[in-house]
């Protein structure tokens, strides 16, 4: 009855090539270490506002804009824009309005 039998695919085992667990490892033994002795302090919960505008600042285009205060033009604008000089341009062409 293979008309009932559905197959699954095979798992994929991914191994990757420039990762050392042994590496990973000594390096957890010697945080735990570190932490029991008390030269480090409890591990920090994860906090988003720590990497808040990291990419702004490496950037000089977006930090300019950032330090001015000046946003972008918006999308209602710019299509009332675009809408307006259509206006004109089929006014500037046929000599007669739309309406």
């Amino acid at each position: 009855m293979g008309l009932f039998n559905v197959r699954e695919p095979r798992r994929i085992e991914h191994k990757y090539i420039y990762y050392d667990e042994r590496k990973e490892k000594l390096k957890k033994i010697e945080e735990n270490a570190r932490r029991e002795l008390g030269m480090i302090d409890e591990e920090e919960p994860y906090n988003p506002e720590r990497i808040r505008g990291k990419f702004i600042e490496g950037t000089k285009y977006l930090k300019r804009r950032k330090e001015s205060g000046s946003k972008p033009l918006s999308l209602p604008v710019a299509l009332i824009l675009i809408a307006g000089l259509l206006f004109v341009m089929h006014y500037l062409l046929t000599g007669e309005w739309f309406f």
